[in-house]
């Protein structure tokens, strides 16, 4: 992870509100699986890219947490937390992936605990009423494989990036987390359907941006949940000839925490967390069919394999 978290005290958080507030030019909620997070910032571009991003609560709605943007050139590129207030401070945060993704994960950490609602890093779909999930570590090509799902008609957006989980009667039941997505100005390339999509899209200085996937594929192509079936790991190993396989629970867990549960923005990491997330991916793998798919072949091969696996043509 190319940034860095501290824990501070609640006092040291309203020091610093006090040191860096007068600076704060815009703000603006996101309601994430009814968590309030409250963007504070000077970059308008965070600003407009964060209301595109997500759903949005009422204006009377008071915040849960904050994340607050400072530009601070005598500062390292870090996070200040104070779990009391749920404020985090991010210096000199130029990266907007970043930005959205500390704030989920800040919503992640007040719902596991309290709630007993718990935040995936992966992408989320609804394949042809099955619920299919896609959890790998970066570069291992997440995105494009859940992009190649949303090919087909009968499929829906849950989430490209992150999504929570509810247990209770039957499978484990999975909400989205964003309205629309923070995707790369390639995916095109892949596939040709979204090249339309590309077009309509504002790209940042990091060759992403926001984009509504109804543009592309209709009104109806996201849908906030599902039930979940299938959980796809992924991973990139050449030396491996193993295309594709089953996992128990305990293999499963086992690959996640070997690669920090795919997840570099968990904003706090203690023995307790360490173990409540433990517990959640035992029981979520317990309740679902895991494979692992190695994604070393081109793309559209390893898309025939996922879509072996979950039953797609």
């Amino acid at each position: 992870m190319a940034y860095t978290t501290r824990i501070i005290s609640e006092r040291e958080c309203q020091e610093l509100y006090g040191k860096y507030g007068p600076s704060i030019l815009f703000f603006t909620k996101a309601d994430i699986n009814g968590i309030c997070v409250e963007l504070q910032t000077a970059n308008r571009d965070h600003m407009d890219m964060w209301n595109d991003n997500f759903y949005a609560p009422s204006d009377h709605t008071r915040s849960h947490a904050r994340v607050i943007c400072v530009t601070d050139p005598a500062e390292d590129l870090r996070v200040d937390f104070d779990p009391t207030t749920f404020t985090a401070f991010l210096y000199n945060f130029d990266y907007y992936g970043w930005v959205k993704s500390i704030a989920l994960g800040i919503a992640g950490y007040i719902l596991e605990a309290a709630h007993g609602i718990y935040s995936v890093h992966g992408a989320a779909v609804n394949f042809d009423g099955t619920g299919v999930a896609l959890i790998a570590p970066s570069k291992t090509g997440k995105t494009t494989q859940s992009w190649g799902l949303l090919r087909d008609r009968t499929t829906q957006l849950i989430s490209d990036d992150w999504f929570f989980v509810t247990f209770g009667q039957g499978r484990p039941f999975i909400n989205g987390s964003e309205k629309n997505c923070y995707i790369d100005a390639d995916i095109g390339d892949v596939w040709e359907q979204y090249k339309p999509l590309v077009k309509n899209v504002n790209f940042d200085n990091k060759g992403r941006g926001i984009a509504n996937l109804r543009w592309v594929a209709g009104r109806t192509s996201v849908v906030r949940s599902a039930s979940l079936r299938y959980v796809i790991l992924l991973k990139r190993d050449q030396n491996d000839a193993t295309v594709s396989r089953e996992m128990s629970p305990v293999e499963a867990l086992d690959y996640l925490v070997a690669n920090d549960f795919c997840n570099p923005h968990q904003i706090v990491r203690d023995d307790f967390r360490l173990e409540l997330r433990k517990n959640f991916f035992t029981r979520l793998f317990s309740d679902c069919r895991v494979f692992i798919v190695n994604t070393t072949r081109p793309a559209k091969e390893t898309q025939e394999i996922i879509r072996g696996i979950i039953g797609g043509e």
